[in-house]
């Protein structure tokens, strides 16, 4: 009987050779080394990881529901529910999706409430992963209070299924063109769902961090005042450009460094990619992606990778309309302009406006051409801000590199821009390479 599972998966041509070698693995004990496996001692070995809903989805898709409800499933289609939400096709994944929701695959609509359920379930059984894992990224930021409250965690799930349709708030049913169409598009369901499944099998040791960033610089900063969620940390990451989604490096808070313009435009500037995350004092947090680095410019510049986002109460991301290029700006110490960061619309009427004096207050308008689908970010129009942080994505710039290694390349990004340099002096920020340069001919 020992050998039960293994001559079961090997006959499983659905499964690949090394999937039969690991399915057969996790299979055994759940099944007792018998050709099926039932639903309690399943629910025994599984349910601790999962949140309670998903257990009650998995029992619906391998034991059935309804009057057609059986107390044990076999192998295969044991192996189907990993394989379908693994490396399934938008066809294989909704129809574990409607299976799961006790519903048949050719049913023309299905309840948007059990949708976002379903979304809700795997969130929370990911995030739930995530904390129990007590090695490597995730813990580093656990251990800087970074949590997953239950609030936030729901949010993530409803934010991923809300983008099943393009109404905010989405309809009451979702037609299954719909569902095939927003499976097809949609990544961050599809890469939790794999790390949630390929953990509950067995098949990957680290897949369970693969959606968090690494935190960089955080760990040496004592007392760090956590106001996101990993959740949070999730949602913002999943929509930044792959290559800059290993890590984040801790720029600026606002607790740590103090209110001051200068303080925060010498630390973000020339830092490449990076993104602001503010708390108002309505307890609204929200923020922007801007995918060049900041530098004092009399004029909006940026990229249309640039977003901007929502994390509580809702999660919500509004990309580049393509209107403009009003992504980013950045002014210091001019009569003329506004001096401050604005990110998204225009002077006066910024989707997310910073002021260098008062610093510490902030507004959002009602309407911004720059990005699609936008609504105020903030409570109110005019805010107060509570907490505000910058995060660099990605690796540090190779000029940056460069210049702090003491390299000469082309001459140091403080030559480049005076401007700056005059900041950085305001800032009391030391400028170790200053001085020691060959000169440029």
């Amino acid at each position: 009987m020992g050998n039960t599972s293994k001559k079961l998966a090997e006959k499983c041509t659905i499964l690949t050779k090394d999937e039969q070698k690991m399915l057969a693995v996790t299979f055994r004990p759940v099944s007792r080394n018998s050709p099926r496996v039932r639903e309690d001692d399943l629910v025994k070995v599984w349910g601790p990881q999962i949140d309670p809903r998903l257990a009650q989805y998995l029992s619906n898709f391998l034991f059935g529901f309804g009057p057609n409800k059986s107390e044990t499933c076999d192998f295969n289609r044991f192996a189907e529910l990993y394989v379908f939400n693994v490396r399934g096709n938008p066809d294989e994944r909704m129809t574990a999706i409607y299976n799961c929701l006790g519903k048949q695959f050719d049913d023309s609509e299905v309840e948007y409430q059990l949708v976002k359920e379903y979304c809700e379930s795997i969130a929370s059984t990911y995030i739930k992963m995530l904390k129990s894992n007590s090695q490597g990224v995730a813990s580093q930021w656990v251990q800087k209070g970074f949590q997953g409250k239950a609030r936030h965690v729901q949010a993530l799930g409803e934010a991923v299924a809300a983008g099943i349709s393009d109404c905010d708030p989405p309809p009451a049913t979702v037609t299954s063109s719909h569902m095939s169409k927003w499976l097809s598009y949609e990544t961050l369901l599809r890469e939790l769902s794999q790390l949630v499944f390929s953990t509950l099998y067995g098949t990957s040791k680290q897949v369970a961090q693969s959606c968090l960033p690494a935190p960089d610089g955080l760990l040496a900063m004592p007392d760090y005042p956590a106001f996101i969620d990993l959740s949070h940390i999730v949602w913002v990451n999943a929509h930044l450009p792959r290559p800059l989604q290993h890590k984040w490096r801790f720029l600026f808070s606002s607790h740590i460094h103090g209110e001051s313009f200068s303080t925060l435009a010498g630390r973000i500037i020339d830092q490449g990619p990076s993104i602001i995350i503010i708390e108002d004092k309505s307890g609204y947090i929200f923020g922007g992606y801007a995918a060049q680095a900041w530098n004092i410019n009399p004029n909006f510049y940026g990229k249309e990778e640039s977003f901007l986002f929502t994390l509580a109460p809702k999660m919500r991301v509004y990309n580049s309309s393509g209107f403009n290029n009003h992504y980013q700006y950045i002014n210091n110490f001019t009569k003329t302009l506004p001096n401050g960061i604005i990110m998204g619309g225009q002077f006066e009427f910024g989707a997310i406006w910073l002021p260098a004096d008062p610093f510490g207050e902030g507004s959002s308008a009602e309407s911004c051409t720059t990005y699609r689908g936008y609504r105020r970010l903030s409570k109110e129009r005019d805010f107060k801000i509570k907490s505000l942080e910058v995060w660099g994505v990605g690796d540090k710039p190779v000029s940056l590199k460069d210049d702090e290694e003491g390299g000469e390349g082309d001459g140091s990004i403080l030559d480049k821009n005076p401007e700056a340099k005059a900041i950085l002096d305001l800032a009391g920020k030391t400028r170790h390479s200053d001085g020691i340069r060959e000169p440029v001919d």
